[in-house]
């Protein structure tokens, strides 16, 4: 992809290099009724370039720099927690907590025994 972003930049280059080879003519551009500005064409088409083409880059630089900051936060938030083992209780060893609790009672009520 690099390449082709270099490509289209050379070729864009040469195009205006090859432009104002062919029109390096003076020209006057009236900014007021009493301003006038006299430049040369390729001046003009490089300035009116630069004019179109800065605010929409920076556009896109602000889009990407809010994205790429909107990403890492929900990586962050998606990232899975580690947890720390849970400290035994009051008067506990450590033995006796990963013991397992001994089964309920079971009840002693039979529907056949009378009462």
């Amino acid at each position: 992809m690099q390449i082709v972003r270099t490509i289209l930049w050379v070729l864009l280059f040469a195009g205006l290099m090859f432009f104002s080879f062919f029109n390096w003519k003076e020209v006057e551009v009236q900014i007021w009724t009493n301003m006038v500005l006299e430049t040369k064409v390729p001046a003009l088409v490089i300035v009116s370039f630069l004019l179109g083409m800065i605010p929409t880059w920076l556009l896109h630089r602000g889009t990407k720099w809010r994205l790429t900051r909107r990403i890492k936060t929900l990586e962050a938030a998606a990232r899975i927690p580690q947890v720390a083992p849970a400290e035994p209780g009051y008067g506990e060893t450590m033995d006796s907590a990963e013991t397992t609790p001994e089964p309920a009672p079971t009840s002693t009520y039979s529907p056949n025994t009378p009462v």
